[in-house]
């Protein structure tokens, strides 16, 4: 399976690209994503839990990043299991400026088996490029620096009255990084 697309988002490369190697940030925006570490500087864990098809499907997986060229690209290599099935691929990620906004273009390479895989390669396309959507939705919408400010005046205002709120990004997106490989699968 192969799958591509770009996003723009309303700030900075240097920016994005640290945000896509914070597990924190990536936990959040990584639909179903229950749980997201950091091994090591190029290697991370994740578990994530998303409906494909008939399947409730519970995956966890590893991705290791290559071809590091911050704040540029790099390439995700990764597997995950499931006890409904395999995904395992690999993700070109690059990051241009166009006019104060980051464009985020990535490729996919992917293969999926098991019983996932006889939910038929559309259903399974339509998914992934779905969980991608929510994926940088929630990835932009949280880094951006128009949210930053609304968040800021907002807790400021917050503080004020006295009131002590945390401020909840809205998150929760891919069934691949570990996860966001998988959720391009």
């Amino acid at each position: 399976m192969k799958l591509t697309g770009s996003y723009k988002i309303p700030t900075d490369k240097q920016t994005v690209w640290n945000a896509l190697n914070d597990p924190e940030i990536l936990q959040k925006c990584i639909p179903g994503c229950e749980e997201f570490k950091k091994n090591s500087d190029t290697s991370f864990t994740a578990t994530a839990t998303n409906k494909i098809g008939p399947f409730n499907a519970s995956f966890t997986g590893d991705v290791e990043l290559q071809d590091l060229d911050p704040p540029n690209s790099y390439k995700l290599v990764g597997q995950g299991n499931s006890p409904v099935g395999f995904a395992s691929g690999e993700a070109k990620v690059t990051l241009s400026e166009d006019a104060g906004f980051t464009v985020l273009t990535y490729d996919v390479e992917a293969n999926v088996g098991g019983k996932i895989a006889q939910v038929g390669g559309r259903l399974i396309d339509m998914t992934a490029k779905k969980m991608a959507d929510i994926f940088f939705g929630k990835f932009s919408e949280t880094i951006s620096p128009e949210k930053e400010s609304s968040e800021q005046s907002l807790e400021a205002k917050s503080d004020k009255k006295g009131i002590n709120k945390k401020l909840i990004y809205a998150v929760s997106a891919i069934v691949m990084i570990g996860a966001i490989i998988l959720a391009f699968l």
